[in-house]
């Protein structure tokens, strides 16, 4: 099999998260970008990288590079491109653009132009024209625009990778599933260490621990776009994923999901059925603050209310009592933070080891590290 150019697109500050889970998947010639990472493989890579990638949100395969100085440029390029050796009138059609500088200045009108040109060719050699679904296409193109430079590349995915069709409902601010997994494997937890998630909302943090503990791949239960595409080998496609799910594990692993609130817990609870992790996580309705860790060591992931997103009559003594509570009673763990309220963060009262910046859902977020203790550090 010949292999070609990839781009992986992610979240801010997991580029580097992402760039090994594609060396361990078999991916070359890395190349480390801004939220993405450009890579080099075969069919094989490309179909295992969907589902298996827990960092990624997108892999596109470049089609054309070239340069357009303005609408008709772009139409002109686009339009002489072979698109009935890519896709039939059957097929429906998506086209998503990101746009930078003086030349394009509306990624609408420049995604509408792509989307003219393809039609209009398609009208022109049949007298017919394929349709158009912004929502499920069959085909998905992505056009990215910077000054005069045009990268128009197939987007394999589809609909987004973090959407790993476990989570059909979520409570009011829930965590990305590829942010959960980047902070997971950011903190350095193995499948041997006691995980705790006392403020588990949906479960995203527990199930993401859990998968990435029994290495089942998160793409497992999903569609990818590349199944539409003309030359899909569905034979390969099988073999790989057949591989992939002959090396998960059922490595016994204790992972402690709870939440406050019942309707939180019935959520989890059908999430974690829907994702098939029900053997690994233990679920419980509890007040975090009344808590107590049933092991002496162990890594505790929180993703605390935010003052943008679920108002608080003082969120900083909620953050105030999550230190307390970390520091009276979950000595000897390590405990990761986020929040995208920097304030209420301070609010905590403890030393963080460790400070990064991210992205949570479109907000400005800083993950924490807290190394919690026994005793006086000295």
């Amino acid at each position: 099999m010949q292999n070609y150019e990839m781009v992986a697109t992610t979240l801010m500050g997991l580029e580097n998260i992402l760039a090994n889970e594609i060396k361990q998947l078999g991916g070359q010639d890395i190349e480390i970008l801004k939220r993405a990472i450009k890579f080099n493989g075969d069919d094989k890579i490309l179909f295992a990288s969907n589902l298996g990638l827990r960092t990624a949100l997108r892999i596109l395969v470049p089609l054309d590079e070239f340069f357009a100085y303005d609408d008709g440029d772009l139409y002109d390029a686009i339009k002489k491109i072979q698109w009935e050796k890519i896709m039939t009138l059957n097929h429906t059609l998506a086209v998503h653009a990101s746009t930078s500088g003086h030349f394009f200045k509306h990624s609408q009108y420049a995604a509408l132009k792509v989307k003219d040109a393809i039609v209009d060719r398609f009208r022109e050699i049949t007298g017919e024209r394929p349709s158009i679904d912004r929502d499920n296409p069959d085909i998905s193109l992505n056009v990215h625009i910077q000054n005069e430079k045009i990268i128009l590349s197939l987007d394999s995915s589809g609909v987004s990778l973090n959407k790993r069709g476990y989570r059909l409902h979520s409570n009011d601010a829930p965590i990305s599933e590829v942010l959960a997994a980047g902070i997971i494997q950011m903190s350095g937890w193995t499948n041997q260490t006691p995980f705790y998630d006392p403020m588990s909302g949906s479960g995203t943090f527990s199930i993401e621990a859990a998968m990435l503990g029994s290495n089942t791949p998160p793409g497992l239960n999903r569609k990818f776009s590349f199944e539409n595409w003309l030359d899909f080998d569905k034979k390969l496609f099988l073999k790989v994923k057949e591989e992939m799910v002959s090396k998960k594990n059922t490595d016994k692993m204790e992972i402690f999901a709870s939440d406050i609130l019942a309707s939180n817990v019935e959520t989890i609870a059908e999430n974690i059925d829907n994702a098939k992790m029900n053997e690994f996580i233990n679920l419980k309705k509890e007040d975090f603050f009344e808590s107590s860790p049933k092991n002496e060591k162990g890594t505790l992931f929180l993703n605390p209310p935010y003052g943008e997103r679920m108002k608080m009559e003082d969120l900083g003594d909620f953050y105030s009592k999550i230190g307390d509570t970390l520091k009276q009673k979950y000595k000897g763990f390590d405990a990761w933070m986020i929040s995208s309220d920097m304030a209420a963060l301070k609010k905590v009262g403890l030393r963080a080891e460790q400070k990064t910046d991210l992205m949570n859902g479109g907000l400005e977020a800083r993950l924490q590290k807290y190394t919690l203790f026994e005793g006086k550090r000295f």
